[in-house]
Formats: C-alpha cells, structure tokens, sequence
C-alpha cells in the first residue's frame, strides 16, 4: 500500500486522557472533518447520554439519535436517518456496539465518523471492521476508519471492569493473528504487509509487558493506544487479517455455536492461548508465547480455560471444529493442522488438563 493512502488511513486525532471528553466540540471545529457544522451524534445505552448532556452546550446544535443495539438493522436504520439528514459527520458515543453500528451507518451515509469510546474492550473503537449480529448470527463488515477518537479514562474508569479488562484479551491475541499470517505466507503464498504486522505486533508488546493493570491510568492509556494502533494495521491491511486468525475463528465459532457465553475480547484471548497450546504441542515452536500470555491473562483475571466461561471440554472442542467454517478462505494454525473431531477433542482435554478449567 503506498505511504499516502497509509497516512489517509490513519486517524488525524487520537486522544486518551482523563477530561477529554470535554475537546470534543474543539476537535468537531476542525475543518478536516467538518465545514459547516452538521454533525449528529449516536448514542447508545449506559453512558452515551451522560456523555451527550456533557458536551452539549458545546454543540448545540447537534442532533442525537440512540442506537438499539449493535445489529445491523440498527446501524442501516441510523444510516438512513443520517442521509436524510444530510449531516457532515457524525459522532458515535458508547461501548463497542455502538461504535461498530455507527461505523457501519458512516459507511452507508458516506460520512466520516468520530468515535468516543466509553469503554476499552475490544480494538473495534478504532478499526475497519464492524462486527454486528443480524438474523443468521454475527458477521464482521468492512466499514470506514474513524477519522478520530476520544478516549476519555473518566469514563473507561466508569465501565464495568470485565469490559475494561476484555480488551487486554482482544490485544494479546495478535500475536496469534500475526503468526497465523506467516504461517499462511509460508505455506499458501499469501501475501504479508510487513507494516501492518508490525503494527499489530507492537500493539501487543506493549500490552503484554506492562506490570500494571486497569487501576492504573498508565496502563489504560497503553491499553487504549494498543487498540488504536490493532485497528491501524487493520487499516494498512486492508482487512482483519494482522488482528484476527484462529483465535477469533474460535469465538466466532463460540458466539454461533453458543451466544452469549462471554464477551469478545475475553474469548479472543482464550482462543490465542489455545491456538499456542496447539503450536507448542503440535509444531514443537510457541511454548514461550503460550507462557507469557497465560501468565498475561492469569494476571488480569481473563479466561484462560474453556471452563472459566461456563464452556464443557465437549462443548469447546466442538467450536475448535468448527471454527474454520467461520472464515472461509483464511489459513491459521487451524486449517493448517486439519485435526479431525478426536484430534481436536484430545487437543483441548490436554489444554484444561494443564491449564485448568
């Protein structure tokens, strides 16, 4: 991809401190992203109200619609509104549904998006994917990039916890993502973007070797640039591919086969540790990583076992079977070991044997 279109892909603000919600209507007066001031502003449930009664006396003249949901009728509903609107822009405020239904209803509108992330748990805040359920389950969608994004900790800090800590899970499992693209380079040809992979890698890194947690605001602020900078190498890509290999088959496969068992961030971190579990075991190469990110999500009070989000051994062996249904065409770990139903069950029987759960 040319460094031109790179730099378009990224967003032309990025901020994360306590009180930044309150430079929204400065950040909206840049003409880059609107010229005569005609923004909307979706919000969804929890704190998007609070945050909308905040900063609107400096935006006054804004229109709010509210999001039901992250699915995709509620984002082609607000897309609807945003066209007949004839808005410049608009600003998504909430947690990751809410921004993934917005991104999608910008990109049906033709409009540029700002997103004002209420929590951190998982890299959709800043990425060119929308991941939204629909009548046959969920899907990802390729969506525009917000053009910008605020990260107010005041608000993360006010987000139940286990969303926070969810997104730690979503990072971590690039390292996955990214090994699964070199694997896939090494063996079917695919094309690897250098950029992107590295991208998402030090997005992870940076993560991974943080002593703190989410009481801290320096590790929420790491936390929240590791998002941004997944959702980036997304962009250089093209596609999820630098964020999402067979760990996020595996809770694609989870959230089909058994919705509602946890959240994303928290079995994308699962899926990575077991996707390690199969590299160090199967391949004899990872046993290093699978350490450092079982000890990564032991440290955060993340799962690292089928059991700890209410999954039987039977029950996870059947989603790993699955999962590659879940993203057909793409090479990972999974597809490349091809294990049967009996591999794939004495797979996971040796991983909770070890790992508990």
């Amino acid at each position: 991809m040319p460094l031109l279109t790179r730099m378009l892909n990224a967003p032309l603000s990025i901020d994360v401190r306590r009180g930044a919600i309150a430079a929204l209507g400065e950040l909206l007066a840049d003409k880059r992203i609107v010229t005569e001031g005609r923004v909307a502003i979706a919000v969804g449930p929890g704190q998007g109200d609070q945050i909308t009664e905040h900063v609107r006396p400096s935006l006054a003249d804004c229109e709010v619609f509210h999001v039901d949901g992250g699915t995709v009728d509620a984002a082609v509903s607000l897309g609807s509104k945003l066209r007949a609107g004839s808005y410049e822009a608009v600003v998504g405020i909430g947690g990751g549904r809410t921004i993934d239904a917005t991104k999608y209803a910008a990109t049906l509108s033709g409009i540029p998006m700002v997103s004002v992330a209420t929590n951190l748990s998982h890299d959709g805040i800043c990425s060119p994917v929308a991941s939204l359920t629909h009548d046959k389950g969920k899907g990802s969608f390729g969506v525009i990039m917000p053009l910008a994004m605020i990260v107010d900790l005041d608000y993360v800090r006010a987000a139940p916890e286990r969303l926070v800590r969810a997104g730690i899970g979503d990072v971590v499992s690039n390292f996955s993502a990214v090994d699964d693209w070199l694997l896939a380079a090494e063996e079917v040809g695919e094309t690897v973007d250098r950029m992107a992979l590295t991208v998402a890698r030090t997005a992870a890194e940076a993560l991974l070797h943080q002593p703190e947690s989410i009481e801290s605001d320096r590790f929420l602020t790491v936390l929240a640039e590791s998002l941004v900078l997944s959702g980036m190498a997304m962009s250089f890509a093209g596609d999820s591919r630098p964020a999402s290999g067979g760990d996020h088959e595996i809770l694609h496969a989870i959230d089909q086969l058994y919705p509602g068992t946890a959240n994303h961030g928290e079995l994308a971190g699962l899926g990575a540790a077991f996707c390690y579990h199969l590299r160090a075991t199967r391949l004899g190469v990872g046993g290093e990583r699978l350490a450092e990110i079982i000890t990564c999500l032991d440290r955060h009070g993340l799962p690292k076992a089928p059991g700890d989000v209410g999954l039987t051994v039977g029950q996870f062996a059947e989603a790993v079977h699955y999962a590659p249904q879940t993203r057909p065409g793409r090479y990972t770990i999974l597809e490349h070991l091809a294990l049967d139903q009996g591999e794939v069950r004495k797979a996971v029987e040796e991983f909770v044997q070890v790992h508990g759960g």
